[in-house]
């Protein structure tokens, strides 16, 4: 009869329901974190530049080094007490949301902006700011051009895939001013366009100019125009989901920040340990289960800053004023010195 038709399709809906149930949480328990899976590979990926000194740059040997660098450097010494337990993935603009996304990299620290529509729309999670930077104009100094307002009908080297496209586009046109863009897939390829005089400007993050200004054969030739027309956080990405993952690279680079305001080095972390400072003391793991939070060992900060050092050391090491890019901290410098750095607390 009619009720029981009701009843027998009630059970059916029920054991269909609970079979799907089953499935979906058959395929979460098997769906490893990306800790779990960083942890089985025995090492971090970490996506970087294709080569931007300062930033992320092999030798001739294959060593890496750069800021970018070295905060994928300070997660692995967090994870597996060894900094050196990370491989690096060289990717251009282009590719690099594409190798995060499928799962090549575990993170990219790739010089790259901090957006909304990065962040909304692509499935990623931005982990921080570990470069304050703005957009720019490199030109040779025989053009005798002294101000950006003096580029109309410029031509200008560009890389593609980056946010400086429609920075550029945004302040001519609010200027009224027009220019030919002459696009590239590599910052070596727009550094070499630019050498070669295919153009006359090259733009992007006052930064990386610094660091492609170091490239040139003779560097005194281009200097960096005073203007600034953009704001470009620079930080690690990581992807969308896994929020166990998200939380360790945001607080080991927030560790890192954290330690350079509380006086912590690489060279007196062993002696700091010792601190009856609260704030150095869970900073270290000596108090706390600040670790155990993260699912990382409590001492996590303490490797992190003795193998790879704090904020300034990172900062100093690979772009301060003696090293090629001779790049002050400027709004870089922490907050309790005039600059915007400033983490969380620990606690």
């Amino acid at each position: 009869n009619f009720g029981d038709t009701i009843m027998k399709n009630a059970k059916s809906i029920a054991v269909g329901a609970a079979m799907l149930c089953g499935v979906f949480t058959a395929s979460v328990a098997s769906a490893a974190t990306t800790l779990e899976s960083v942890k089985e590979k025995g090492h971090l990926q970490c996506g970087v530049t294709s080569g931007l000194p300062g930033f992320s740059q092999p030798d001739d040997k294959g060593n890496w080094t750069g800021i970018d660098v070295d905060t994928c450097r300070a997660v692995a010494a967090a994870i597996f007490g060894d900094s050196q337990a990370v491989e690096f993935t060289p990717l251009t603009a282009k590719e690099r949301f594409t190798a995060l996304q499928s799962g090549e990299i575990d993170m990219l620290s790739r010089n790259t902006t901090w957006t909304l529509t990065r962040d909304a729309s692509l499935g990623l999670n931005f982990a921080g700011v570990n470069y304050y930077d703005g957009q720019g104009f490199l030109v040779n100094k025989g053009i005798g051009v002294d101000d950006a307002t003096q580029l109309d009908g410029a031509t200008v080297c560009i890389q593609a895939g980056t946010t400086t496209e429609l920075n550029l586009s945004d302040y001519f046109r609010a200027k009224g001013m027009e220019y030919k863009p002459i696009v590239f897939d590599t910052s070596e390829q727009t550094v070499q366009g630019f050498a070669s005089g295919r153009c006359d400007v090259l733009t992007s993050d006052r930064s990386q100019l610094a660091a492609l200004r170091s490239k040139l054969s003779d560097p005194d030739s281009a200097k960096i125009l005073p203007n600034t027309i953009s704001k470009e956080p620079l930080g690690p990405v990581v992807r969308q989901g896994d929020d166990q993952w998200f939380n360790i690279v945001k607080w080991v680079l927030s560790v890192q920040i954290n330690a350079e305001e509380l006086g912590v080095t690489s060279d007196n972390v062993d002696d700091m340990l010792k601190s009856d400072n609260p704030n150095i003391q869970r900073l270290l793991g000596t108090d706390g289960d600040m670790g155990a939070k993260l699912g990382l060992p409590d001492d996590f900060g303490a490797k992190a800053i003795k193998q790879v050092g704090n904020y300034g050391e990172m900062y100093d090491r690979n772009v301060g004023p003696d090293t090629p890019l001779g790049l002050e901290r400027g709004i870089n410098a922490l907050w309790t010195d005039g600059g915007v750095l400033y983490a969380p607390p620990v606690r």
